[in-house]
């Protein structure tokens, strides 16, 4: 996860040089907005077409970059989350995932997310999503981060594990009962 500007964060998953390569024309980009002194800054909805047209633009060249994108801020109040593909299918929505998390966790975030969620409840809906995820995928690390995005900036905490439990039989015996 990133800070971008005054009023966003982007999150990425998949190839790492590929994310600091977007982050570098994003840097340019915010340098480019600074250098205007006119008081305006870019928000996440700009920044989040930004990041629509620079994947779409590398996928027509067949030359992706081999990330995730998901991007969130609050400029004026407005509260903004995008998600971006490698190859430029974009969409905004109350809540996002990527990859795996689409088919797991966007589920459980229909059926539980509604718009008055607290903080502290909203953080416990992404642990259970995170868990679910974590336990379809034994090859995966149960570290995360949490970021809280506001009016006045971003704060990301630092990496702690998620409480598992591994002691549920299907997982001691995977194969019993298979043929």
């Amino acid at each position: 996860m990133k800070p971008i500007g005054k009023h966003s964060l982007l999150g990425a998953s998949g190839e790492i040089s590929d994310f600091q390569e977007i982050l570098r024309y994003l840097d340019e980009l915010i340098l480019y907005d600074n250098m205007w002194d006119d008081g305006n800054s870019l928000g996440p909805k700009e920044v989040h077409n930004y990041l629509t047209r620079v994947m779409y633009n590398r996928r027509n060249k067949f030359n992706p970059l081999w990330n995730s994108l998901v991007l969130g801020g609050v400029k004026n109040g407005q509260k903004y989350l995008g998600t971006v593909s490698m190859i430029g299918v974009n969409f905004e929505d109350n809540h996002v995932a990527t990859g795996f998390g689409n088919h797991l966790a966007r589920p459980i975030l229909r059926q539980e997310w509604h718009e008055n969620l607290s903080f502290e409840d909203g953080v416990r809906l992404l642990e259970k999503c995170m868990r679910v995820l974590l336990y379809r995928d034994r090859s995966a690390v149960n570290k995360l981060q949490i970021a809280k995005i506001t009016e006045d900036g971003v704060t990301i905490s630092q990496p702690y594990s998620l409480k598992t439990y591994w002691e549920f039989s299907a997982f001691e015996n995977p194969a019993q009962g298979a043929i």
